[in-house]
């Protein structure tokens, strides 16, 4: 006993110390900010708020980094196509590179049109108090959800956080309803996409090449084009998304693309045209190159999938460094540009500084933090292999895609986890005929089993009712007794392996019920938050 306490002590020692250098790193990056934010803007008035401002920003990016980037990255860590420590360092470093590199120059400070900046009346101080509100608030939410392992929208978190100071600075007729039910509709039509194209690509997939007899063969034939399909998909993504910023610039360097702010639909869908057909013939001879190597197998065809799956999480991690984190990181930009400026616009460029503060936060939060929530969608919410987590990676492109030609506002993290679900789901649709055929055998067993125990219990009953046994029927009646008793085991097993049998489920319903739940009430929780933060804030300064 002495032993084992030592040994959960231990145990528990190792895990503390774990924690306490986590914590170290975080707080040293934290005072860091805080401490090069008021250095650097002494000269300003306000800088105290941009200071602080800037401690509650790094505070969002670590959260977005433990919270967000799990979607990227999950899905290929529990097909096993990475590693929990590759993946890290590979969502690290594109996450950092797109919002370095593409990030957006010039951000709408209040999202997507939240609230209507003329509310404030040109009156700078409770503006940076209601965008201070909604960083603090935002961080805080997802902080809360990632100690939950409930992966939320960090985009959502904060169009709640800019919701609810708003509410609080100038009452309910500050926000644009109509954009805020839109975000709602979302909550629907993300997971939705993603889990119908999710569960489309598993399905071509398992029609093309698992149900055949020889997967080698038609594994030569579909691979290349399913890795084509899915560098079509993130070249036209990244190309949509991710360039926006330099795309001015390579307009310049290649002349013949025609001149414009931002790259259309056609010419990105071109490039990825371009790049597919590529890799179409790159994919195509290295394959062939192995057939001979491959087992004619499942777990054979899996293999193939994995080098696509590991660009898939790099390119996804790019993407979002280059989308989501500038968005993310609005409210700062634009306090800095109201301490700066000392008035408020609409919009306002991001800083090098404060985009710094977005990437290197986002890579500290992911690598202190992130584990947690990479093994929740990597494999706390339905098994996955590398097929399944392909098809959740091509999911994320598409459906981005299409939402964006659409105008619909959708979630990364929404479309990542739908998509999981939508492989889940789809595993339980295939094989619910073998699991019915397992079910109806189970039940005949079990009736073939209650009818030989009501047979002997009959037995019984009579002989134990006839006046003159011999000892050949006291020997009987000794017998049925054990084999009643032994015929109730048997029962009370086929009873309990048959209702096993009808539980089986491949998408844990109580992750779903979580996560859901985590979503519906992510708005509303930061709105409430961020309102109570921006009073009390406005109770210290006045």
């Amino acid at each position: 006993m002495i032993e084992i306490i030592k040994r959960m002590e231990k145990v528990a020692m190792k895990g503390s110390g774990a924690d306490f250098y986590r914590l170290g790193f975080a707080l040293f990056f934290l005072v860091a900010v805080l401490t090069y934010s008021f250095m650097s803007t002494g000269a300003l008035p306000n800088n105290v708020f941009l200071a602080i401002a800037a401690l509650f920003g790094a505070y969002m990016a670590m959260n977005i980094g433990a919270n967000d980037v799990a979607n990227n990255v999950g899905p290929a860590v529990g097909s096993k196509a990475l590693t929990m420590g590759g993946a890290i360092v590979i969502a690290a470093i594109f996450e950092g590179a797109g919002a370095l590199i593409a990030g957006g120059d010039v951000v709408k400070t209040i999202k997507k049109g939240i609230i209507d900046i003329s509310a404030f009346g040109g009156n700078v101080d409770p503006f940076i108090w209601a965008m201070m509100a909604a960083l603090l608030a935002a961080a805080l939410w997802l902080n809360f959800a990632t100690m939950m392992k409930a992966p939320v929208s960090t985009t959502h978190s904060i169009v709640g956080g800019v919701m609810g100071a708003g509410i609080a600075a100038a009452g309910f007729s500050i926000v644009a309803w109509g954009t805020m039910g839109m975000i709602a509709a979302s909550w629907v039509i993300s997971p939705l996409l993603g889990g119908i194209i999710a569960a489309t690509f598993l399905f071509a997939i398992k029609k093309t090449i698992v149900y055949k007899e020889d997967k080698v063969a038609a594994a030569v034939k579909w691979v290349p084009l399913f890795v084509a399909i899915m560098s079509w998909a993130f070249v036209t993504y990244l190309t949509l998304k991710g360039l926006k910023k330099i795309w001015p610039s390579i307009v310049d360097v290649l002349v013949f693309l025609p001149e414009a702010e931002k790259p259309s639909f056609m010419v990105a869908a071109i490039f990825g045209l371009i790049v597919a057909a590529g890799v179409f013939v790159l994919v195509k001879s290295t394959v062939s190159k192995k057939s001979g190597s491959i087992e004619n197998s499942r777990d054979g065809v899996n293999l193939l999938f994995t080098v696509p799956l590991i660009f898939a999480a790099a390119l996804l991690s790019f993407a979002h460094g280059a989308n989501d984190v500038a968005n993310a990181i609005g409210p700062l930009a634009a306090i800095n540009d109201a301490v700066v400026s000392g008035g408020i616009s609409a919009k306002a460029g991001i800083p090098l500084w404060v985009m710094a503060v977005g990437a290197l936060g986002i890579a500290l939060g992911l690598a202190l933090y992130g584990p947690k929530l990479i093994k929740t969608v990597g494999s706390e919410i339905t098994e996955l292999d590398q097929m399944r987590a392909f098809s959740v990676a091509m999911a994320a492109a598409i459906t981005v895609i299409i939402a964006s030609q659409l105008g619909l506002p959708v979630s990364s993290t929404h479309i990542a986890i739908g998509g999981i679900f939508g492989v889940g789901f789809l595993r339980e649709y295939l094989e619910s005929t073998s699991v019915k055929d397992d079910i109806a055998i189970e039940k005949k067993l079990l009736e073939d089993e209650k009818r030989l125990l009501q047979a002997f219990n009959e037995e019984l009953k009579t002989l134990e009712a006839k006046e003159n046994k011999s000892k050949e029927d006291y020997e009987r009646i000794v017998g049925l007794y054990h084999m009643i008793d032994e015929e109730k085991d048997k029962v009370k097993e086929a009873k309990k392996q048959l209702k096993s049998t009808e539980k089986v489920k491949y998408v844990k319903r109580d992750a779903v019920k979580k996560i859901i739940a985590a979503w519906v009430i992510t708005v509303p929780a930061a709105a409430i938050l961020s309102a109570a933060i921006f009073f009390m804030i406005r109770g210290v300064v006045l």
